[in-house]
């Protein structure tokens, strides 16, 4: 989505002119392949660093377009979301000590974000979903001010028809709608290329695809999302389901998401690749264009295949393939979109030199990997390692083995010799991979942060919970230390603040309820069951019509002979209710003016909530 000037693609008058230019991209990329135009006798690697921006409050700020208006638009561009932006650094070549560079220039370019950042009291922060987004981050006042967003979220809505439905089960379970791609603003990733040589391509591509699965699982930092323990890299699922064009219907059908690992090995040529795409996926956007890429080769140009490339942007394959030009001469690289963001820099470019490393230490045994690896087992690993981190296990050229045995006796060598291959500085090599080693032995980012999300748990609710985690994160970045050396939070990190505090921050979001037509005998049981004074009641279309106290059942206790009696005659319908935005104030002195413990909390009809005294 690098092109700005984009227009929806159903219903334009110039869909045919687009289909013919993203003809002539094909063509043309065919050419350049079969004339051998393609640069080979060098490899570079480049990063894109995503990160989110915080506000005193350590939630979601609204203020990205601010901050990059004093930044360099050389390195910084916008995302998705208000609170996300991103650094795209100018790749290096493959040797030497390229990666402490690199590293270098990264920090170099987050302190001049920071430094702008404080001018607007914000902080930026490095982790693969913020753990304080909330529904309330994902409103349409969040999205980036910018057409191509816009574009992009009329159109993927607009061929679902209807609104996109996230569900994720991990230890705990999220399952909401939304009418916006705006979840996928919710995931920051340090996203890595590799220069290929494009005659190597399916071999290249398919070990790409092989090792996926063992780097991610060491790899994952996204295991929280709305306070919810979900998969150990969270952003998988996410990402999946939040530009999803799939609705669910009753029709079983192949069609797979937008995306997505891929549902077989490659073969041919990076043109029959680009070729499967463009079959399987429907073309969403287009722009205008000024030449078509044939005419640009006859006249001796590289074309840029701007119809291909604006496809392929909205194709999202965790190992993408990559077009793009450098000094004037065409080439190939391969894009690891399945790196998250964080937990430290240190972290970051271990992390992207294990996964280079293996792509350039690939033994000649795996020269032809599809021949012995079945892709299904491939693909299982790639989602055992999202679900399960550093606890999964792999089949492993068809051996089932733990994701510790395997790195530390298998891809670690392999990823030495390849590093030495590319003829990198030894204390590079040396330093970045020992990060690796130690996390193996030690602890990743996600087992951190659960770790920390459950101690603080114990004296805090969610939200503050929540807060304080992030804040412990952005102390600990700071530092600089990789995440094998961080401590667990003190709880002292954020002191929440007392003042301005909303009813969201305190209710109780478990809350056990009743339906209007259930027996008196069942409510009084489940109250006395749980020791609960309150119970929110639905009707059939689950809209909170009535509230039931202790005080209104707690007399019938004796009194069987009234047990079968209907709750709706019983419970109180005039209610007093609060929404999540509501001051914690103004419930206390709701409650206090009413003589009640007890206000359900809710979103127009539909209860989200209870708050209690005990909540203050």
């Amino acid at each position: 989505m690098g092109e700005l000037n984009v227009e929806k693609l159903i219903g334009n008058p110039n869909k045919g002119l687009y289909l013919k230019q993203l003809m002539a991209d094909i063509k043309a990329l065919e050419l350049m392949l079969e004339n051998d135009m393609f640069e080979k006798d060098i490899s570079r690697v480049g990063i894109e660093q995503e990160f989110c921006l915080v506000n005193e409050e350590w939630e979601p700020a609204k203020n990205a377009d601010k901050i990059l208006e004093k930044l360099n638009k050389k390195y910084f561009t916008s995302e998705l979301a208000l609170y996300n932006l991103e650094i795209n650094m100018e790749p290096v070549e493959f040797k030497g000590e390229c990666f402490s560079t690199l590293h270098g220039k990264l920090n170099e370019l987050l302190d001049q974000v920071q430094e702008v950042a404080n001018e607007n009291n914000t902080k930026l922060v490095l982790t693969g979903i913020l753990p304080t987004i909330r529904t309330k981050h994902l409103k349409l006042s969040y999205m980036t001010p910018l057409k191509r967003y816009q574009v992009l979220n009329e159109a993927i809505t607009e061929i679902r028809k209807n609104d996109i439905e996230l569900h994720i089960k991990g230890v705990d379970e999220l399952n909401l709608k939304h009418d916006s791609i705006l979840y996928e603003g919710c995931n920051t990733s340090f996203q890595t290329h590799l220069q290929i040589d494009p005659n190597d391509f399916a071999d290249t591509y398919n070990w790409a695809q092989a090792i996926a699965g063992p780097v991610l699982s060491i790899c994952t930092n996204s295991p929280l999302l709305m306070g919810r323990e979900l998969w150990e890299e969270s952003r998988i699922a996410l990402f999946a389901q939040s530009v999803d064009t799939r609705a669910s219907t009753f029709i079983m059908n192949e069609r797979e998401s937008r995306v997505g690992f891929g549902n077989e090995w490659a073969q041919g040529s990076v043109v029959d690749f680009f070729k499967d795409s463009v079959i399987r996926f429907r073309s969403i956007l287009t722009s205008d264009f000024e030449n078509d890429s044939l005419t640009e080769l006859e006249q001796g140009n590289i074309p840029k295949l701007k119809a291909l490339k604006l496809h392929n942007g909205t194709v999202y394959k965790w190992n993408r393939l990559c077009y793009g030009t450098t000094n004037g001469k065409p080439h190939m690289r391969l894009e690891n979109r399945y790196l998250p963001s964080g937990p430290s820099t240190a972290d970051e470019m271990a992390n992207m030199m294990f996964w280079v490393g293996l792509m350039k230490g690939r033994p000649k045994e795996f020269d032809n990997v599809h021949t012995i690896m079945d892709f299904k087992d491939v693909k299982s690993n790639f989602f055992n390692a999202a679900r399960y981190g550093m606890a999964a296990q792999f089949y492993w050229n068809n051996t089932l083995i733990s994701s510790h045995d395997l790195i530390l006796d298998h891809l670690l060598p392999m990823a030495y010799r390849g590093l030495y291959s590319m003829k990198v500085a030894p204390k590079d090599a040396e330093h970045y991979l020992k990060i690796i080693k130690h996390r193996v032995q030690s602890t990743n980012g996600s087992r951190w942060m659960v770790e920390g999300f459950r101690k603080l748990k114990k004296d805090y609710k969610t939200t503050d919970a929540l807060k304080i985690l992030t804040a412990t994160i952005y102390e600990r970045q700071q530092k600089g230390y990789a995440i094998d050396a961080w401590q667990l939070p003190r709880g002292d990190e954020f002191k929440i603040p007392k003042e301005n505090r909303k009813v969201g921050e305190r209710m109780n979001l478990r809350t056990i309820t009743a339906q209007e037509n259930d027996s008196l005998e069942l409510v009084l049981r489940m109250m006395q069951w749980k020791d609960i004074h309150h119970v929110p009641i639905l009707d059939n279309h689950m809209d909170l019509v009535g509230l039931l106290t202790w005080t209104d059942v707690g007399k019938y206790l004796d009194s069987p002979e009234n047990h079968g009696e209907n709750i709706q005659n019983i419970m109180k319908r005039d209610l007093v209710t609060a929404t999540p935005a509501t001051p914690l104030e103004e419930a206390k002195s709701l409650m206090q003016t009413h003589k009640i413990n007890c206000l359900p909390v809710v979103r127009g009809k539909k209860l989200v909530g209870i708050i209690t005294s005990k909540d203050f």
